[in-house]
This record gives structure tokens, C-alpha cells and sequence, in this order.
């Protein structure tokens, strides 16, 4: 029977030991901003990722207390970051790594807020209405003082 070569495996930085940084694109996936650590990557290097105010490259070293203003879509958040971690976990562990600001928080309300205010109508009915579900938009329109039909 034959042996396997054994071969020295270097140690990790982060084993045994609570990492100090971590890249930015690293954290933004570890904390579930992002589902792949390549959206994370191009997001920083679209601009949409500031650290302490600043645009930064997905390399970029980030530790606790340091603030990261992020945009995804539509959407823009200001963290402070508390633990810094390279390995993804669950979403309530991820949740302990940042803290949102009121500020942050209070504007993705209102923006939730004023998009499902400004939906077109009709657009909770579904791509294709139902014959019940035409009948009340029909009725909808003609409240509204808009015909429905073409001709006319």
C-alpha cells in the first residue's frame, strides 16, 4: 500500500485568531449585501461603494468602526461596520456585522414607500387579468372618467 505525500499547509491569517481587516468586496458578500462576491466586486468598481466618504476599489481594507455608503438600485444605505468576517454565514449573524443609521434606515422607507405608491394601475393584478380582474380595472377606468375601449 501506497503513503500520500504529505505536504505543509501554510496557516490561514484568519484561523485561531479574530481577523482585523478584510477587503471591502469580501465584507459587502459576508454581510448579504450582495449574493455574489463578484456583484460585490463590481459594485465597488462602478463607484457605488464609499468608505469613510471616500470611492474605493473592491481591494480596499476595511475594519470595525469604519462607515461604508453603499447604493444597490435604487436603494442607498450608510452602515457603520462593527465585526469584519471573509466567511459568509447566516443572515442573522450577517445582520451583527453592521449597524444601519436612522438616517439610512428612514430614506429606504420612504423610497419602499413612494414606489409602491407610484405602481401603475392595475399592476397588483398580475401580468395576464383574469376575466373578473378586467371587469373591475374596465370599471376602475370608467370611474376615472377614462374609456377603456378604443373605438369609439
Amino acid at each position: 500500500m501506497r503513503r500520500r505525500a504529505s505536504y505543509a499547509r501554510a496557516p490561514r491569517p484568519d484561523e485561531g485568531e479574530a481577523l482585523e481587516q478584510v477587503r471591502v468586496d469580501k465584507w459587502l458578500w459576508a454581510a448579504r449585501f450582495f449574493k455574489t462576491r463578484g456583484a460585490a466586486t463590481e459594485a465597488a468598481l462602478g463607484g457605488h461603494v464609499h468608505v469613510n466618504g471616500a470611492r474605493e476599489k473592491p481591494s480596499k481594507e476595511i475594519r470595525a468602526a469604519d462607515t461604508i455608503e453603499l447604493r444597490i438600485g435604487e436603494a442607498r444605505w450608510t452602515v457603520a461596520v462593527r465585526a469584519v468576517t471573509d466567511k459568509r454565514g447566516p443572515a442573522t449573524v450577517a445582520a451583527t456585522l453592521y449597524d444601519e443609521t436612522a438616517k439610512s434606515r428612514a430614506g429606504r422607507e420612504q423610497q419602499a414607500l413612494e414606489r409602491k405608491l407610484a405602481r401603475p394601475l392595475g399592476a397588483d393584478l398580475g401580468a395576464r387579468p383574469t376575466k373578473q380582474a378586467r371587469r373591475r380595472i374596465e370599471a376602475l377606468r370608467r370611474s376615472q372618467g377614462r374609456d377603456g375601449r378604443d373605438g369609439g
